[in-house]
């Protein structure tokens, strides 16, 4: 029994997000098929979600919920898998932005939380090794499910300061790029989101190169993240963040109002619409 318990701790989120699709539906005593109509999802899309082979979107576990009647299970299961798509330095990370009740960033590219799911697909696709269709879609499903923070019944404050090589740099398809400028002008019109462009004429600054994150927790706790091309560092010592604090207000000086920063998004996607 022990070795069996041992096992289990080595489980997978996703490997028991499966047995437990598995046992919830041979429990109902319904055939793949008969789910399958029921929900109206592909009946060999469900088989791979029982097999641990996809990882769904956050809907199709409401869904099923809902079938099963177990209320929030499959979804809460379905956030410890999705997490694990994230590298453990991240993870962290991930905990702290969950758990803030305010967020400033400065961002160096496109954010995450701000993106569309468009945009996501073609950033994650755009690396030189090719991605397996099936990793490409997990990899979107688990960077759009980080949002979901945004829409809760009390969202974070969430600043962001987009630095405008961002937008100068725009996606192949301008149907997409159109998309994308268009979203980050409704979320800036959410009163949890402020959102300014730092233009490239506001000069040099110690904060070139990477983006920061500064999360204030409930509690009080600060913490800052420092992200550069494929890496990150989680700062937690509080006389260090304090000092990324005071950069992070330098530039929100420097940048345009918030009011300026939505008018200048909009005449970009003015442009690229004429």
């Amino acid at each position: 029994m022990a070795v069996r318990d041992s096992e289990a701790e080595e489980e997978s989120a996703r490997e028991v997000l499966a047995r437990e699709l598995q046992r919830l539906r041979g429990a109902s005593g319904k055939s793949l098929a008969q789910l399958s109509d029921e929900v109206n999802y592909d009946r060999t899309y469900l088989n791979r979600l029982e097999n641990g082979e996809r990882l769904s979107k956050r809907e199709v576990m409401e869904t099923l919920d809902r079938v099963y009647g177990t209320d929030q299970l499959l979804v809460g299961l379905w956030k410890l898998a999705r997490r694990e798509t994230f590298p453990d330095r991240y993870k962290r990370f991930m905990w702290y932005e969950a758990m803030a009740t305010f967020m400033h960033k400065y961002m160096m590219v496109m954010p995450g939380l701000l993106q569309t799911e468009e945009y996501a697909r073609a950033v994650l696709s755009s690396a030189p090794t090719p991605i397996d269709t099936d990793e490409l879609d997990e990899l979107v499903v688990a960077r759009m499910g980080r949002q979901e923070m945004l829409s809760r019944s009390e969202p974070p404050s969430l600043r962001v300061i987009l630095d405008e090589s961002v937008l100068g740099r725009p996606l192949a398809d301008d149907g997409a790029w159109q998309r994308q400028l268009a979203h980050l002008v409704g979320a800036a019109e959410e009163p949890n989101i402020t959102l300014q462009v730092l233009p490239l004429n506001a000069g040099v600054h110690d904060l070139m190169g990477g983006s920061l994150s500064l999360l204030w927790m409930a509690d009080g706790t600060t913490v800052a993240y420092l992200e550069g091309n494929k890496s990150g560092d989680l700062i937690e010592e509080a006389a260090e963040v304090a000092q990324y604090r005071r950069s992070y207000e330098h530039l929100r000086d420097l940048a345009l109002q918030p009011g300026d920063s939505v008018a200048f998004i909009k005449r970009l996607l003015e442009d690229s619409r004429a």
